[in-house]
């Protein structure tokens, strides 16, 4: 026999190969499916690729590569007999247990037994060599199947359960030099101080300087300025704004290029005004005030005094979380929901299976498709037989659940390469959601990209407050986000009586009184959103000069789904990330159709098209260039505060220089007294500053419209042609994250385009949709939009319960069939009471006309 096995295997040797290190091992999930050695045909593991297939699925790659040899794995779960004593019987293990394979943690392990068979299986006939067999089977065999079966998760290395405890104390935490220069970090409003970025910032331990990280491959990220800092000025260690808890912060040192701990971090954030232990200061670590509303959410938002019906079959597949993963999950629950996701990815399902790579696990669509297979074809919800029913009555206590399906496959890949959603932490599901989205749109061409859907165009007007000039700009957004005014609430007596009943629990040490929620009426947050905010550091090309400018932003077109992030998180003066505990009554049916932008009116005059002033360092002018830069020195902060009350803005620099930079209040009684003077507006002189002469004037050119080279310079760094840099910024008001966005939306176009702004109809007329959609349809340059009618209705919305994005849990509520449904994780149950004023993302759908 062991000769017959042998010579059966001969012409099979030269495919059958030991894992190597770094060779990952698929033995726990198919790459096509959510197929497992649990489940009714097992899992086939591909002895050349390692790659892991279920029955339905196994065939395709034996077709495709020719592989002929599969380790067979099969695991049957049995509830345990009981013992002599009544009790169960002691757990048995099979010899050839699978290790390192996730159990269904589904069931309980001391009332049930985990059987393991292996076997080899040879395609095409399907021959199959139980296992083990070491005396009939060639050492190379037996050596690689016990390395199959032996070989770890190939998750482990890229979501190490333990990711925190690996993380080192750093060299230079002890003795980390810090400067006294007088930096006070705020608790918010940060961008980098080299670019006009505001998010993946970092701010250095050393000199306190912020600064944005590097550019991932995703479109997140950064222009690398805080690596740059370091390499000019050897500063180790950085933190990251927005991850500062009580807990502690992601610290990153760019010597030891790795995430490290710094045991000094509470003292050394101190140095720049930065409190994080300000909530330490009560005896539990946390405020009384913390405790109670948090609870109530919880159980507000997950429906936990009702006895929720569980349902099964197609859409209402729950998903296991793999801790912390909930927005992930969510954030998928919610997207294939929307039919144009699920005709994208599983009605094309066959099509994306064909043609995927030889490695499925790494292909985007191939992923997605069966996500989408996963969640909607029923496999994987299935109700309870009768007997079950039967045993639920009589072990209340065991209680059928769903499995669900595990996303760990598709976690590795849609987070590879980003520091945030690769790691095992708690993350923000509006931040997936873009990302996702990013990642949809990049691997969509050539065929329909369903997050289209999502996309509209922003149209923002900025005005010149003193020469009353507009220029109007456009941008595309896929998220709507809205501010929430806590002067709006309509329980203000409510709150501020609960606020003393606090603080005289907290000073006599009694327990606080129950928590009271601000309600904050949703027409207030639309109101907010409308307001004009003023515009920090604008330049007015009318006045060749700095002025106080004013934005105000309305929707260039109407997005087929409108999403809406409710801004809820912020930071306190303690530096403390919170979130806002707020009520807002979502409506089920939305009109915003009197937010359409309406673009130039008739007596507004735009600014004119030139752009700010370049100081050139390298000019022969430079002892000219010199001396302007030593002009007065000017609060420019107090000459923007006069400006925005109207006043000229000569004048208001005259005030603020003739008092000294005193502030905007002693510089308002120098206006008040001086402004009948003839002189009043004209421009400030000073003996030794009184002009700048024409050959200085030679010296800063005045720049053409051409976005900044930096930008262009990184652009084509990733790779993109220098013609579609260009067009990608100017498209984007020079924005260089949007400018990636457009770049990857229009890989064909070769020459600018002005069409995007004539995708909108003007007038807002609701029978434009159709042409407004073959426009954007059509329209190989500008962003893709599908415009139409501003009225929508709420079908979907996600909650979130913690006291940040850092922390917490997400669930999300469906409307489905006519009825709310709740996905909790893996629970998946009809909602009795959904609770949508606590949401923290809505999603609306457009109301047919």
């Amino acid at each position: 026999m062991a000769a017959d096995l042998g010579e059966l295997l001969v012409p099979f040797m030269p495919t059958i190969r030991v894992p190597r290190i770094g060779d990952r091992v698929f033995k726990s999930e198919c790459a096509f499916s959510y197929d497992s050695p649990e489940s009714e045909g097992g899992l086939y593991v591909c002895m050349n690729t390692f790659l892991g297939f279920g029955r339905e699925h196994v065939e395709r790659h034996y077709r495709k590569t020719g592989q002929c040899v599969y380790l067979h794995l099969k695991r049957t779960i049995k509830e345990k007999a009981p013992g002599a004593s009544g009790g169960p019987i002691p757990q048995r293990r099979n010899g050839k247990v699978f290790l390192d394979l996730d159990l269904n943690c589904d069931f309980n392990g001391d009332d049930y037994e985990y059987e393991d068979e292996a076997r080899l299986v040879i395609f095409p006939d399907h021959y199959e060599i139980p296992l083990p067999n070491i005396e009939e089977l060639p050492a190379l065999v037996t050596i690689a199947c016990d390395a199959v079966l032996n070989a770890k998760s190939p998750y482990r290395r890229q979501e190490p359960d333990s990711w925190d405890d690996e993380i080192q104390v750093s060299k230079h935490a002890s003795g980390l030099r810090q400067l006294d220069n007088g930096v006070r970090i705020p608790p918010s409003g940060w961008n980098c101080s080299k670019c006009e970025l505001r998010e993946n910032l970092w701010v250095n331990l050393t000199d306190g300087s912020v600064l944005c990280g590097k550019w991932f491959f995703d479109g997140n990220g950064g222009n690398g300025h805080a690596l740059e800092h370091y390499r000019e000025t050897n500063y180790p260690l950085a933190v990251k704004l927005g991850t500062i808890t009580p807990d502690g912060a992601d610290v990153y040192s760019f010597d030891e290029e790795e995430a490290v701990l710094d045991p000094h971090l509470a003292e050394h954030l101190a140095h720049f005004g930065i409190d994080m232990l300000q909530m330490e200061k009560k005896e539990n670590g946390f405020t009384d005030s913390d405790v109670s509303p948090r609870i109530s959410e919880w159980e507000v938002i997950q429906e936990s005094g009702s006895k929720l019906k569980p349902v099964y079959g197609s859409g209402y597949t729950g998903i296991k979380n793999l801790g912390n993963s909930c927005y992930l999950g969510t954030t998928m629950q919610v997207l294939f929901s929307i039919p144009e996701f699920q005709r994208a990815y599983v009605g094309n399902l066959q099509r994306i299976f064909d043609y995927s790579p030889l490695d499925p696990t790494q292909d985007f669509n191939t992923q997605m498709a069966k996500l989408g297979h996963g969640l909607l074809s029923g496999q994987y919800s299935k109700p309870p037989v009768k007997s079950e029913l039967i045993e639920q009555v009589i072990k209340e206590e065991h209680k059928h659940q769903q499995k669900g399906i595990s996303l760990k496959m598709f976690k590795a890949l849609t987070s590879k390469g980003h520091p945030e959603f690769s790691s095992s932490r708690q993350q923000d599901a509006q931040e997936f959601f873009l990302h996702l989205i990013n990642q949809v749109e990049r691997n969509s061409e050539g065929s329909e990209n369903p997050s289209d859907m999502f996309r509209f165009l922003v149209e923002e007007r900025t005005q010149c407050c003193q020469s009353r000039m507009v220029r109007y700009t456009q941008r595309a957004d896929n998220i709507m986000q809205l501010p929430v005014p806590m002067e709006a609430a309509v329980n203000k007596e409510e709150l501020i009586a609960y606020e003393a009943k606090r603080q005289e629990a907290e000073v006599s040490r009694r327990a606080p009184p129950p928590a009271v929620r601000a309600r904050i009426p949703f027409s207030a947050c639309l109101q907010a959103y409308t307001e004009p905010e003023n515009v920090d550091d604008f330049w007015s090309s009318a006045l060749q000069a700095k002025s106080a400018g004013v934005k105000t932003s309305r929707f260039k077109s109407f997005p087929e789904y409108l999403v809406i992030q409710i801004k809820k998180f912020t930071f306190g003066l303690d530096w403390v990330p919170k979130k806002l505990d707020v009520s807002i009554e979502m409506p089920d049916l939305l009109d915003i159709t009197h937010l359409r932008a309406t673009g130039l009116q008739p007596k507004e005059e735009e600014l004119p098209d030139i752009a700010p002033p370049i100081v050139v360092p390298d000019e022969p002018k430079d002892h000219l260039m010199n001396n302007f830069m030593d002009s007065p020195e000017i609060d420019e902060s107090a000459v923007m505060q006069l400006a925005e009350m109207g006043f000229p803005l000569e004048a208001c620099r005259k005030a603020v220089y003739y008092t000294g930079n005193m502030g905007a209040e002693v510089a308002f009684n120098w206006v008040i007294a001086h402004m009948e003077e003839p002189d009043f507006a004209e421009p400030l002189v000073v003996a030794g500053f009184s002009e700048i002469d024409s050959s200085l004037s030679a010296a800063i050119p005045l720049a053409d419209n051409q976005p900044p080279e930096e930008s262009v310079a990184i652009l084509t760094s990733m790779g993109f042609p220098r013609y579609q840099a260009l067009q990608g910024l100017k498209a984007t008001n020079n924005n260089l994250e949007h400018a990636l966005d457009w770049i990857f939306t229009h890989p064909d176009s070769e020459e600018e385009s002005e069409a995007a702004s004539d995708i909108a109809d003007p007038e807002g007329n609701a029978n434009s949709s159709a042409s407004a959609n073959a426009t954007a349809d059509n329209e190989p340059n500008g962003p893709r939009v599908r415009d139409g009618p501003g009225r929508y209705e709420l079908f979907a919305f996600i909650s979130h319960m913690g006291t940040s994005t850092m922390c917490g849990h997400y669930v999300c509520h469906i409307k489905k069939e006519g009825r709310w449904v709740i996905y909790n994780d893996h629970k998946v149950c009809l909602s009795e009471r959904p609770p949508k004023d606590l949401g923290y993302i809505y999603f609306y759908h457009r109301i047919p006309s």
